[in-house]
């Protein structure tokens, strides 16, 4: 079923942190979302946190179920508590149907984030244990900071929640290493978070989906160019698989049109 966009954006002229006027047209993102009938929320900002474009501003302060874009402060908290110690961690698949024929193999951190395999980060929430997430969010300041009674669930079901200018403070602080995270823990993720890299610009990213249930489909990181380091926040109205492209699609088509890419 397509939503209804709503045309909402800032009036804000777009200036990057090097002092490049990135577009000056406010409706360029709306266009994009427009033109897919999606409605969503856009934000772009710049490495300190602050917001030089937002589309759907009021959509952007809703809070929503991460899903696996949570894999990025997972990774980081998996590292920190010790259950895994670099990319090449392993975890041994049980040889059962996992939902996804890319989850019924042998994984490690690095492949699991890429798949986003549910089982694997599932493992390491039961070893990190309740009390040490409540803890790692609160320390963070993640989201709504919630977990529920089901630890290897609550980033899935919207127990746990953040919005999209929530997403913005969090990569802020973890590409400015003002998390309470060691800082090759940080690299590492970052590393494994590389989507594309071109002449032009290095993408890193996480997508996530709730599944039909709660209907919100994620695109979140940073972007790096010559002399320039942009973060983005994008989330929408997702109730079908088949829209999955569009996470990433759309996301790549308004950072073009607003002069990024």
């Amino acid at each position: 079923m397509k939503h209804p966009v709503r045309m909402i954006c800032a009036a804000v002229v777009l200036v990057t942190s090097g002092g490049q006027v990135l577009s000056q047209d406010t409706n360029v993102v709306a266009d994009v979302f427009a033109s897919a009938n999606i409605d969503g929320t856009l934000i772009v900002a710049d490495a300190n946190g602050k917001h030089l474009h937002v589309f759907n501003e009021d959509r952007s302060r809703e809070q929503y179920s991460p899903a696996s874009t949570f894999k990025i402060p997972y990774s980081l908290i998996a590292l920190d508590a010790g259950v895994v110690t670099s990319k090449e961690s392993a975890f041994t698949w049980d040889g059962s149907e996992k939902g996804r024929e890319a989850w019924n193999k042998d994984q490690t951190l690095e492949s699991a984030f890429r798949v986003s395999c549910v089982w694997c980060y599932q493992e390491i929430a039961r070893d990190v244990g309740s009390d040490h997430y409540v803890s790692y969010l609160a320390g963070i300041d993640y989201g709504n900071q919630e977990i529920g009674d089901r630890v290897d669930l609550f980033w899935l079901t919207g127990v746990l929640k953040i919005s999209a200018a929530e997403q913005i403070e969090f990569l802020s602080a973890m590409l400015n290493y003002d998390v309470p995270f060691r800082r090759e823990y940080v690299d590492l993720v970052k590393e494994i978070m590389l989507v594309e890299k071109t002449a032009a610009y290095s993408l890193y990213a996480k997508s996530g989906w709730t599944g039909p249930g709660l209907h919100t489909g994620w695109f979140v990181g940073y972007v790096e160019t010559e002399g320039d380091v942009l973060l983005f926040a994008m989330n929408m109205e997702m109730d079908k698989a088949e829209l999955a492209g569009l996470r990433k699609g759309l996301t790549l088509r308004s950072l073009a049109a607003l002069g990024i890419l």
